[in-house]
Order: C-alpha cells, then structure tokens, then sequence
C-alpha cells in the first residue's frame, strides 16, 4: 500500500488520518509540536494545579462528521450533556434567568410555550430565522436579524458571536444559516448539546491517536515541515529542520495545518489572512452545573460559562478589543459577573486566561472569498483546515468535515 503524508496532527489532520487508517491505507502523520490537537486540547496547568481544556468548544448532536469520527475513534461514549434539547441563560443585568428549551421533531411547536422560548419573545418573532434561507455572503448577521429585538438581543446575537466568532456587524450571514440549517432547521434531535466528559483531549484527541497506533500509522511528533519539493506539479518531497521525506510518485499529501502556514508552503495560495480572537477564562472554583453543564450570560464580559472538573470555565468570542486588556483587570471584571450570575464569593480563586490571537478566521464577506478549496495545482497534494471551503464557520464540526473530505478524495 503507498502512504500518505498528512502534515498537521489538529483537529483537521486527525480527522483525515483516522479516515485514511480506518480504510487501510498507510499514513505518516507530521506535528510540529511535541503534542496533537492544536488548539482543541487539554493540558495540566501549572498556576492551577489541574487539567484544563485550552478552550471551550460546545459540540451539538447535529455534528455529523464529529460524531462520524467519534464513532470510527471509539469515544463516542466519552461525551456528556443533556438528554433534552436546552440552553440555559442568565441576563446579567435584569438578573432574569431562563432556559431555552426545543421539542425533538423537526416541527418547532416549542416556539408556542412561553417557558420554551426566550422571555419577551412571542412565537411569531422565530418566523424570521426564515430570513437565513435567502442569506447571501454579503448579507451581514446584524443587517438580516438585527431589527428583531429581544430574540435578537438575548439569543440570536449571542449565537451568532458563539458560531462565527466574529462581530454580527460584520459577520456574513451565509455561515450563520448553515450553522442553523444544519441544526435548528433540523429539530431539537439535532440541537441537543454535548461535551467532554473530562477534556478535549481525552475525548478528541488521545483515542484518535491511539487508533491510528493500532492502524499501523507511523506518528511523528517536533517534526515541523517547513518546505515542499516539486516537480512537473507534484510534492516530490518534505523537508525541514529534521525532515528530509521523499514523497513516492504514488503517494499521496494533506495538508492540514493552520491557514498563514498552508499560504508559507504553497505560495500564490490564497487563504482567509484576518483572525479573530477568542478568549478563556479559567477559575478554580465551581457553581451549579444546572440541567446542561453550561450557561450563556447576557448583558456582561463574559458569555459562555461551563461547569468542568475542577474549574469554571469562560468563553468571550471575537475578543480582538480585548487583547490588550491587562488579564488581571480582565480575570476581576470576568469574576465579578460570575458573582452576579452565580452568587460566588468576592474573593477571587487562582485563574489562568488563555489568549487565542488567531482562532478562527474572521467571517465576513472579503475572508469567506478567500478561503481555498480542497484540491490544489499540486495533483497529490489535498488542503484541510477549517479555513477551507466547508461551507461552514471556522469549527471543530467544519476541521473535521474538511479532513474527512481530503480522505475521501484520496
């Protein structure tokens, strides 16, 4: 069997891989740091004295190609969250408190229970989530939706931020409607959410890593790529400070590694070139997990809050106005809300924040043209990333659909 190179070992360079191992084909996979899963990991911090997750991640039952590489992984069972279909959030400023919850059935009758849908919203108001189906990629979120209110206030702009890490008023509508058509178009069954039972990495990353072991493949680790040697428009080999690879004439390259480095490798590649950041906040405290493990919060700094072992974790989205934050002011004004929401006491816990500078790429119209399709002028050399064409927003679910395609053309 001839090999194929996958350069990257995220969340895109797995999925790819577990995919060309689960059909038997022989794999190489190249990391350039010494651990996989890029930016969805876990790791022990020091400063805490526990495990945490580098970021927050919220996967949905919808997520078709995740659970797909759940299932080929074995890890499937090491997910956890509610049984029903709800989303607990708490406005920060009214002290209000809620929890949006949706039937299983395609049929969206929840929409006519008041304790259902968010508070100040009648059912009428969902009918313009209709508006998305006609989104192009340069309707803007706030420009579609923005006139809805308090739908919009308490719900649709907060998942809009969550989704597409990016500003609603400059965010482009079109991910924004795939995010929903494949999931709140899809009934509650596709909307339930699910996480980690322990971290990132135990769920995600650690089995897929030991699959491919038993699959044979051969894992590289601190084995950066930093060119590619061509001829008559094929990678011939990999080369780099302890790389020196000859690439078969029957073998085969993915190429899954961040956006600024694909472009570094293959120049004249156009890919998304402005990022969002996105923030964490981690507290060695705990609350209430309450029905589902997590809470959106309105009207504060922070936005999502989820109850883990050990720590409470902090998600703020498209967080480029806060990067130059001091983190001590950042970590006070962050503790202070999960005081109002939670009842927590004054004294702050030992906490880390975790600054993400280039998460995702930014989702307006002029990045979504940039983001490159799967093939490429080099005829053995596929492109994965969730800064390639998925269709969807820059997203574990979106990572792992764009290696399982570069697999599955190869």
């Amino acid at each position: 069997m001839t090999r194929v190179h996958v350069i990257g070992a995220g969340m895109a360079g797995l999925s790819a891989a577990t995919t060309l191992a689960a059909r038997g084909r022989r794999v190489v996979l190249y990391e350039a740091a010494k651990w996989a899963g890029g930016r969805c990991r876990s790791y022990h911090d020091a400063a805490l004295g526990c495990r945490i997750d580098n970021g927050n991640h919220l996967l949905l039952s919808g997520n078709r190609s995740t659970m797909a590489y759940l299932r080929r992984i074995g890890a499937e069972e090491t997910l956890t969250g509610p049984s029903h279909p709800l989303f607990p959030f708490i406005d920060l400023i009214s002290g209000d408190a809620w929890t949006l919850r949706l039937n299983r059935g395609r049929l969206p009758w929840w929409v006519l229970r008041r304790g259902w849908r968010v508070p100040g919203t009648d059912a009428l108001d969902y009918l313009a989530l209709r508006r998305l189906e006609r989104a192009a990629v340069t309707d803007t979120v706030a420009g579609m939706l923005g006139g809805l209110g308090t739908l919009y206030d308490r719900l649709l702009e907060p998942l809009a931020i969550a989704a597409l890490n990016t500003k609603p008023e400059t965010a482009s509508a079109a991910p924004m409607a795939a995010v929903v058509r494949e999931s709140l178009a899809r009934g509650g069954a596709a909307t339930i959410p699910r996480m980690p039972k322990i971290g990132l990495s135990e769920s995600l990353v650690d089995p897929a890593l030991a699959f491919l072991r038993a699959s044979g493949a051969e894992l590289r680790f601190g084995a950066r790529i930093a060119g590619l040697t061509m001829t008559d428009a094929r990678v011939t080999g990999l080369v780099g400070p302890n790389v020196d690879e000859i690439v078969g004439s029957d073998e085969r390259v993915i190429l899954a590694t961040p956006p600024w480095v694909a472009a570094e490798l293959l120049p004249g590649l156009t890919v998304p070139d402005a990022h969002e950041a996105i923030i964490n906040l981690h507290f060695r405290a705990g609350i209430d997990p309450g029905p589902a493990g997590f809470y959106g919060l309105i009207g504060g700094a922070a936005e999502w809050v989820f109850e883990k072992p050990e720590v409470v974790s902090v998600t703020i989205s498209a967080a480029n106005d806060r990067l130059e934050q001091e983190t001590d002011r950042l970590a006070a004004e962050v503790w202070s809300d999960l005081r109002r929401g939670f009842g927590l006491p004054r004294a702050m816990p030992p906490w880390r924040v975790v600054k993400e500078k280039r998460a995702t790429f930014a989702a307006t119209p002029e990045q979504l043209a940039r983001r490159p399709g799967s093939s490429t002028r080099l005829v053995n050399l596929r492109l994965a990333g969730d800064y390639t064409a998925t269709g969807l927003p820059s997203t574990i679910e979106g990572a792992i659909r764009s290696g399982e395609s570069a697999a599955q053309h190869i």
